[in-house]
């Protein structure tokens, strides 16, 4: 008699080089009636260890400035330079790997307002001094005089450079565009709206739709304004002033308003009449705000001693930053690669935070990836259940940032049951506003 059997090598389920068999498992759900059970308790253990290990803060760089620091720069062309400017005009280049300074002038005399950098790697600043200066930390050594400067009516306010063309823009009570190929000429263009005498305080140039300039003032308003034809083309009114605009690097029409209202807003450029998003934790006014090289998310700094990380599309804030002696905080930059965050506060300290909190730098092996990976997807599965969000939102803030939110969140509330009983008991008819509208005053073409 014939018997014929199914067979197969042992090679054929070993791992190469090992001599260990792997058993086929048999993924039927019947057979395994605890799998969710465990999956549970692993990803409650995951978002617990994640939290044991939040360790955000990596080091303060250098010995700071002796002044507040006030504006920030990352140079477009490096991952690891950046300057700081502070309050005492003094202009500082950084080194990331190292955390020290490499490079530092007196550029003012008063506050530097803004700075950027240029194509070629040269820093312009621009100070309440009346001044705009031009200077090469790369082929400079510190302390070296400006290669270029130009001369204002009034105190500029900010800066901000178009990606290819040699043309920078700084505002004081209207916006002056000048081009580094000519030092110390009077402006190319001259924009402002027509109606408006306040003094511009940020101005922004889009990054990929490099006509496109933004701009906010003490009037409360947002304008944009076309290069190509040297025209506004749209003011709106809020309910309070902004300090500080960015556009989102991925979305060029999307940008970002970091309001003294505690809160921050997100606008289509082409609709603003009403926000797309309204980001709310704060408990004082927002000092500066920026998108992440992704897109998808942003850091601000505000008033209230305390850096923000949110999530694009959503309302509340994914991490909160903060230091026993971190003061207030009135810029806030990502690195290039997305890893890290920059901050600098009115202490004259400038710090280094990891992006995600539980992170860690390093080579890392195939197991030690994998793990991570699962991990993280099992936060994601089990992400609604209550005792997983509880432990993943948890955060512990400062005594004055905590009671801020209980009052500022009783006062709200009041607010909210307010208008609810007046359009509950008023005249018929009266539609409910959002607050993505509610803080459009006014629009004008």
């Amino acid at each position: 008699m014939k018997i014929k059997a199914l067979t197969r090598s042992t090679s054929s389920y070993q791992a190469p080089g090992s001599d260990v068999a792997h058993h086929p498992r048999n993924l039927d759900p019947a057979i395994h009636p605890f799998e969710r059970a465990r999956e549970y308790t692993r990803a409650l253990n995951a978002t617990k260890l994640d939290r044991m290990f939040a360790a955000p803060f990596v080091a303060q760089l250098g010995r700071g400035h002796v002044d507040g620091v006030y504006t920030l720069a990352k140079d477009p062309n490096a991952l690891d330079r950046f300057a700081s400017g502070s309050g005492d005009g003094v202009l500082k280049v950084w080194d990331l790997p190292s955390q020290d300074e490499v490079w530092q002038t007196q550029a003012h005399d008063n506050l530097v307002k803004g700075m950027c950098w240029t194509q070629d790697q040269k820093l312009l600043s621009c100070g309440s001094d009346k001044t705009t200066k031009l200077y090469d930390p790369y082929n400079s050594t510190p302390g070296s005089a400006p290669t270029a400067t130009w001369l204002g009516q009034n105190s500029f306010t900010g800066i901000t450079r178009h990606r290819t063309d040699t043309t920078f823009a700084v505002s004081s009570s209207v916006i002056s565009l000048y081009d580094l190929s000519r030092p110390s000429s009077t402006p190319t263009q001259t924009l402002a709206w027509p109606t408006s005498i306040d003094t511009i305080t940020c101005l922004s140039l889009n990054q990929t739709e490099t006509s496109i300039l933004a701009s906010c003032a003490t009037d409360r308003s947002l304008v944009l304004y076309d290069l190509r034809t040297a025209s506004p083309l749209h003011r709106s009114v809020l309910t309070l002033a902004s300090n500080a605009i960015s556009w989102n690097p991925m979305e060029a029409f999307n940008l970002a308003l970091a309001n003294e209202d505690h809160n921050i807003y997100l606008f289509d450029m082409r609709n603003l009449s009403r926000a797309l998003n309204v980001l709310k934790d704060h408990v004082s006014a927002v000092m500066d705000v920026e998108f992440s090289p992704t897109g998808e998310e942003l850091v601000s700094a505000s008033y209230d001693r305390s850096i923000r990380l949110w999530k694009r599309n959503e309302g509340h804030s994914r991490d909160v930053y903060h230091t026993k002696r971190m003061q207030r905080v009135f810029s806030s930059c990502w690195t290039p690669d997305n890893k890290y965050i920059l901050s600098g506060s009115d202490d004259g300290n400038i710090r280094l935070w990891r992006s995600n909190a539980s992170a860690r730098s390093g080579v890392k092996s195939a197991r030690q990836r994998q793990k991570l990976e699962y991990d993280v997807a099992l936060r994601e599965r089990y992400k609604h259940m209550p005792e997983v969000k509880r432990i993943a939102r948890h955060r512990h803030v400062p005594k004055q940032v905590k009671k801020a939110g209980e009052i500022k969140r009783e006062e709200l509330g009041g607010i909210k049951r307010r208008e609810e009983n007046e359009r509950k008991h008023g005249k018929k008819g009266v539609k409910r506003r959002s607050d993505r509208e509610k803080m459009v005053l006014a629009t004008e073409q």
